[in-house]
C-alpha cells in the first residue's frame, strides 16, 4: 500500500475527538472522523480542506458498524497506521440507586467499545500502526456516584496492556488518561456550582487542561516507536489529590431548586 497516512478517529466529531482530528490534519495525516452524529463528522471534514478526509457513521456499542469501519480501511488510497478511540459516555448515580441498564450503556461505549476499536483496529492496521484510546483520571481515581465510568475506564488500562502484549511489536497499543478538561461531556457537571471549583483546588498545576494539550500526546504516542502498554496520566497533578464528589455538588444543587 502506497500513498499517504490514515488516521482513522472514533468519536472525532466534536470535543478533544475533533481536536485530535484537527491535530492529525495538520501533521500530515488524512483522517477518516467516524462519529455517531454524521452530521457533525460531514461538517468537520468539511472543515478541514482537500486531503483525502473522511466521514463515517459509526457506533462503538454496534459491533458491524465497528467491523464495517475497519474492514474498509483496506480500500484507503494510503497507509493506515493510526486509530484513536475518543468515544466516551458517562452516568451519574450512586451504587445502590444507578439502574443497571445505565451502568451497562456506559461499560458498553467505554470499555466494550474500546474493546472492538482495539480488536478490528488491529486487523487491519499497517505493521507499525498504534492504537491510542482515551482514558480518564477516574481509571485510577475513585468518585462517588461515578461507578459506572470509573470501572470501565479501569477496566480499559487492563485492556490496553494485555492487547498491547498480545498485538507486539506489529502494533502499538498505548492510551491517555485525562484529568479535568472542558469539554461537551464535562459541560453539564462545570455548570454545576461548586464543581468546577473543587475540580481546581484538587490539580496541584493550578487549572484544568485543554483538548489541545490532549491532542499533543496523542501525537506524541502515535510516533514514539518503543512506548506500548502506557497509559499516559494527564492531569496537572490531579492524581496525587482527591476527586470531587461531584454528585454531593448535584444533589445540593437539585435541593436548592426545590426550596
Amino acid at each position: 500500500m502506497s500513498g499517504k497516512a490514515y488516521a482513522v478517529v472514533v468519536g472525532g466529531a466534536s470535543g478533544i475527538g475533533a481536536t485530535i482530528v484537527r491535530a492529525m490534519v495538520e501533521r500530515g495525516y488524512a483522517v477518516v472522523v467516524a462519529d455517531r452524529n454524521i452530521d457533525a463528522a460531514n461538517a468537520l471534514v468539511a472543515q478541514l480542506g482537500d486531503g483525502g478526509h473522511t466521514a463515517v457513521e459509526v457506533d462503538v456499542a454496534d459491533e458491524a458498524t465497528v467491523a464495517k469501519l475497519f474492514e474498509s480501511s483496506t480500500e484507503l488510497p494510503g497507509r493506515f497506521e493510526v486509530a484513536v478511540n475518543c468515544a466516551g459516555i458517562t452516568a451519574l448515580g450512586l451504587v445502590t440507586e444507578l439502574p443497571v441498564a445505565k451502568f451497562r450503556r456506559v461499560v458498553d461505549v467505554c470499555l466494550a467499545g474500546a474493546f472492538l476499536v482495539i480488536q478490528h483496529a488491529g486487523r487491519h492496521l499497517v505493521d507499525g500502526g498504534t492504537v491510542i484510546s482515551l482514558s480518564s483520571l477516574n481509571a485510577r481515581q475513585p468518585a462517588v456516584g461515578m461507578s459506572a465510568y470509573a470501572s470501565a475506564k479501569a477496566g480499559l488500562s487492563m485492556l490496553t496492556q494485555v492487547a498491547a502484549l498480545e498485538l507486539a511489536p506489529r502494533i502499538r497499543v498505548n492510551a491517555v488518561a485525562p484529568g479535568l478538561v472542558r469539554t461537551p461531556l464535562t459541560s453539564g457537571a462545570l455548570g454545576v456550582p461548586g464543581v468546577e471549583d473543587e475540580y481546581v483546588e484538587n490539580i496541584p498545576m493550578g487549572r484544568p487542561g485543554t483538548p489541545e494539550e490532549i491532542a499533543d500526546a496523542v501525537l506524541y504516542l502515535a510516533g514514539a516507536q518503543w512506548i506500548t502498554g502506557e497509559v499516559l496520566d494527564l492531569n496537572g497533578g490531579a492524581h496525587l489529590m482527591r476527586y470531587p464528589n461531584v454528585h454531593a455538588h448535584f444533589e445540593q444543587s437539585a435541593a436548592a431548586r426545590t426550596r
